[in-house]
C-alpha cells in the first residue's frame, strides 16, 4: 500500500506543477486555486507513505515519476522537446525508479 500512494502522491506532483506553470506566477486564480492545494495533498499523500519506505527512497521516487510525469506531460501537451537524448534521461530516471522498487520490495 506504502507504494500505490506514492504513486498517488507523484501523480498529484504532475497535477500541480502543470497548474502552477498555468498559473503564470500566481497571476491566474484558477490554476492557483488548483495548484497550491493539490500541491499540499501530495505532500500529505507522501507523508503518509514515509510511514512505511525508507526517506530516500520514497522522496527520490516521488520527485522521480513527478518529474518523468511532467516532463512527459510537457512532451505531448506543451510541444517540449522530444529529443533522443532528453528521451534517454527520462528513461534513466525511470530505470532509477524502478531500481529502487525492485531493491526496497
Amino acid at each position: 500500500m506504502p507504494w500505490v500512494l506514492l504513486v498517488v502522491a507523484a501523480l498529484l506532483e504532475l497535477v500541480w506543477a502543470s497548474a502552477l506553470k498555468q498559473s503564470e506566477g500566481f497571476t491566474r486564480l484558477l490554476p492557483t486555486l488548483i495548484g497550491v492545494p493539490v500541491c499540499l495533498l501530495s505532500v500529505v499523500v507522501l507523508t503518509v507513505a514515509l510511514r512505511q519506505l525508507p526517506v530516500g527512497t520514497a522522496y527520490a521516487v516521488w520527485v522521480g515519476l513527478g518529474a518523468l510525469g511532467v516532463a512527459v506531460a510537457g512532451i505531448v501537451a506543451l510541444g517540449e522537446s522530444a529529443s533522443p537524448a532528453r528521451l534517454a534521461c527520462l528513461g534513466l530516471i525511470l530505470a532509477g525508479v524502478i531500481g529502487l522498487k525492485v531493491v526496497e520490495g
